[in-house]
């Protein structure tokens, strides 16, 4: 027996166009923001730095006001101009002992070039005589001076980004005044306006915290690592000790990288098998410790990230900003984290990138915190 097919009614009919109307809006605007990011990723990555260095200076600039010397305090514009030129001094500074480290490294790669591939081929000989020459051929096939000079010139973008990145500090700092004025102007609202200020507190206390205990791990970890390269008498020792502290703060695969960058850099010096897995043992426990043990332990719930969430973030902005985009991925994913748990229809996603699916709560918004980075108590 024939059945005639349901009809759709005209209502659901435009219910249905209106849900694929607005789902290749969707696309379409995730599309155009991709290629602005990209696009723009200089200047974006210059800003996403100063304003995380603007968040955590701010803990800085506050804690400095609040101590008072008799009946005097120190002004707040004072406690800004300081705060800047001691962030101008650091980072010109630490860009300066940059560029001279990568310069070493670079000259020394140089040196490296003839031994290196016969070095690292030979860590393949179980594979057999013929496995071992093929890859000794597709070493020595690669033109290493030619991926130096464009790391040589790709290094000058770090002074470039430094420049930029203390003039976005800088204005940041001469509109903090005003910013609870304008945010209370720009909601309309008192009480939303006092919401989205706990919001942004919430932030700015989160990714400060995790890069106060990132920053004192990475330094341990890296001052250990520079002893154990040391110990053996490796060239690159104080290079060493620098770049594990720098690739400590891209999460799982820095640490990794580290590890293996000192175990080849000791194996193209030494050229002995035992001592290199002497050292690539010895560093691995290192990384272990103190990322895995002593890392997790400091962080407590502070974060509550969802591991997978974070390969995902340090995946996507590595695609999208590289190298930068690595290292800003986990302060990126505490903002949206704390954004989507307090705006009802992005809790979901809020649900899925933190740890145990227990995103902040609205009563956690209104509880006080009960002391900042420098142990005073507060909001």
């Amino acid at each position: 027996m024939l059945h005639d097919p349901p009809t759709t009614s005209a209502p659901e009919k435009r219910s249905d166009a209106a849900r694929l109307q607005t789902g290749a809006l969707v696309i379409i605007a995730f599309a155009v923001v991709l290629f602005l990011l990209v696009q723009a990723r200089f200047v974006l990555i210059s800003l996403a730095t100063a304003i995380i260095l603007f968040s955590l200076t701010s803990d800085v600039i506050n804690f400095i006001a609040r101590r008072r010397i008799g009946p005097f305090h120190v002004p707040n514009r004072l406690a800004s101009i300081a705060a800047l030129l001691l962030i101008a001094l650091a980072l010109i500074t630490l860009t300066s002992i940059l560029l001279a480290q990568v310069n070493t490294v670079l000259v020394t790669t140089l040196s490296y070039t003839e031994r290196a591939p016969s070095a690292v081929a030979s860590l393949f000989s179980w594979l057999g005589s013929d496995s071992q020459m093929a890859i000794l051929n597709a070493l020595q096939s690669i033109d290493v001076s030619s991926y130096v000079r464009t790391a040589a010139s790709q290094a000058t973008n770090i002074t470039q980004g430094t420049v930029l990145v203390i003039l976005f500090v800088g204005f940041l700092f001469a509109e903090r005044i005003w910013f609870q004025t304008k945010l209370k102007n720009f909601v309309a609202d008192d009480v939303q306006a006092e919401r989205v200020g706990k919001i942004i507190q919430s932030i700015i206390h989160r990714v400060n915290y995790y890069l106060l205990v990132k920053t004192v791990i990475s330094a341990i970890t890296g001052a250990m690592v520079y002893v154990l390269a040391r110990s053996f008498g490796l060239e690159l020792a104080t290079a060493i000790g620098i770049i594990t502290f720098v690739l400590n703060f891209i999460p799982n695969i820095g640490s990794i990288v580290a590890t293996g960058l000192i175990a080849l850099v000791a194996h193209v010096q030494i050229g002995d098998a035992t001592i290199t897995l002497f050292i690539f043992v010895v560093a691995g426990i290192i990384q272990f410790i103190n990322g895995s043990v002593i890392d997790p332990m400091l962080m407590g719930r502070a974060l509550r990230l969802s591991s997978f969430g974070i390969i995902l973030s340090l995946a996507f902005w590595g695609a999208v900003w590289g190298i930068p985009g690595m290292f800003l991925s986990v302060p990126i994913m505490v903002m949206l984290l704390v954004v989507c748990s307090h705006v009802p229809q992005l809790r979901p996603f809020a649900i899925l990138l933190s740890r145990e699916g227990l995103p902040e709560s609205e009563k956690m918004l209104e509880q006080p915190i009960d002391r900042d980075l420098f142990g005073n108590e507060g909001r």
